[in-house]
């Protein structure tokens, strides 16, 4: 096992910006990155993947090294060391290549106590699935036993790259030989129309292909949304919590840059770096709006098609955003499930009669999602009709965990 000591030193320092300030993984990966111009591919992928792996079995590496609840930057070290040795057992049983380097970092890494406590840790749910408390229970409580006994591995599994072909530009058989010649290999999906899988983790967004607006990097899951919303060319559209618009574009470009798009968010940042992305998408039909308050009321029975992908957990994305587990509260999500029922009960009145509009939400939770359906039509149901409603499964389709329903307005 040979670690090279800047790198262990990134990663370490990355964790502790993480856990300790609260940084956003990804943002805190990105910075570390961007400090050493003369890390080359392969530091990069080392510093990037240890951070997450560490990230994503955080409660589990806690439990092997005993940590206490109050942690300093040596703990950091021993989680990254215990990492190693479990990752090193894994792929290969010889108990003479589990070994540290000789830091004093690492002093305190017992190697046969990492072992015995993660053969402990195993017959622990919560711990060996590296989840928090008061989330394996909510998980149980909503999914059953079964069915997060089912799904929860697989939120710890690191997700593919999967890229969206914009059709606006391209196709995905010319992209495909495009990303080949560059030796980016990729795999079609036979349910998802304009979608390429990535064999590996290349950093696609070097490439001319992405900065000539070729492709967006969405997953298998989230590309589903747009087609369920049945758009056709020469409509009006509102996408009504736009982001940074990764839908918005799907949207453009199945309606051929034909009608008019509007894309709302409650931040002016993600709408400008929407404004961004569509120019270099080559999307010209769409426009950019900040929800204020009398926003919704100015746009009453506007829209032939209406998209809510609203704020939530972001439970089904775990593979995506492992430190989301340990930002998240129960008290978070129950402020997150007022939000989402007060944006589908105001915003569908921007849906015309005999328009469709489709409640999307990225969580595995049927309280932020089927949830609301049910109780908008108990409430509304004279108005509405449901069509079609999908879920998603991380373990049975190694997609994201997103729920989707399309709707009616009668």
């Amino acid at each position: 096992m040979r670690i090279h000591r800047p790198l262990a030193d990134a990663v370490v320092g990355t964790l502790q910006e993480i856990f300790l300030n609260k940084r956003q993984a990804d943002r805190a990966i990105e910075y570390v990155l961007k400090s050493n111009r003369k890390w080359g591919s392969r530091d990069r992928a080392f510093i990037a993947e240890n951070t997450y792996e560490v990230v994503r079995w955080w409660r589990m590496l806690h439990y092997v090294i005993d940590a206490p609840d109050t942690l300093n930057k040596f703990h950091f070290w021993q989680a990254f060391g215990a990492w190693q040795l479990l990752k090193e057992r894994h792929a290969n049983s010889e108990e003479s290549l589990f070994r540290l380097p000789d830091w004093t970092e690492f002093s305190k890494v017992s190697i046969p106590k990492v072992f015995a406590r993660y053969e402990e840790a195993t017959k622990i749910r919560k711990v060996i699935e590296s989840v928090p408390d008061w989330l394996d229970a909510l998980g149980e409580e909503e999914l059953g036993e079964e069915k997060w006994n089912h799904e929860l591995p697989a939120l710890n599994q690191q997700a593919p790259v999967v890229l969206r072909v914009n059709t606006l530009k391209t196709n995905k058989e010319h992209l495909q030989d495009l990303l080949g010649d560059e030796d980016i290999n990729s795999v079609l999906n036979n349910e998802l129309p304009d979608a390429l899988i990535l064999e590996g983790r290349p950093n696609v967004f070097k490439t001319e292909f992405f900065k000539d607006g070729f492709f967006e990097v969405q997953d298998a899951a989230s590309q589903l949304v747009a087609p369920f919303l049945d758009v056709k060319a020469g409509m009006r559209v509102i996408d009504a919590c736009a982001g940074a618009g990764g839908k918005t574009l799907h949207i453009a470009a199945l309606m051929e840059n034909k009608g008019r798009i509007i894309a709302m968010d409650v931040e002016e940042r993600k709408l400008q770096e929407l404004q961004k992305r569509a120019r270099r998408a080559g999307a010209m039909n769409l426009e950019t709006r900040l929800i204020e308050p009398k926003t919704i009321k100015r746009l009453q029975e506007s829209a032939d098609r209406l998209l809510l992908d609203v704020p939530c957990s972001g439970l089904g994305v775990l593979r995506r955003n492992p430190d989301a587990k340990w930002k998240l509260t129960p008290e978070f999500i129950d402020g997150l499930r007022t939000i989402q029922y007060n944006i589908l009960s105001q915003y569908s009145t921007m849906l015309k009669k005999g328009g469709k509009m489709v409640f999307a939400t990225c969580s595995l939770l049927p309280s932020e999602s089927e949830a609301h359906v049910k109780r908008f039509l108990e409430e509304q149901g004279d108005k509405w009709e449901l069509l079609e409603e999908r879920r998603t499964s991380p373990a049975d389709e190694g997609y994201d965990g997103f729920y989707m329903a399309c709707l009616l307005k009668k």
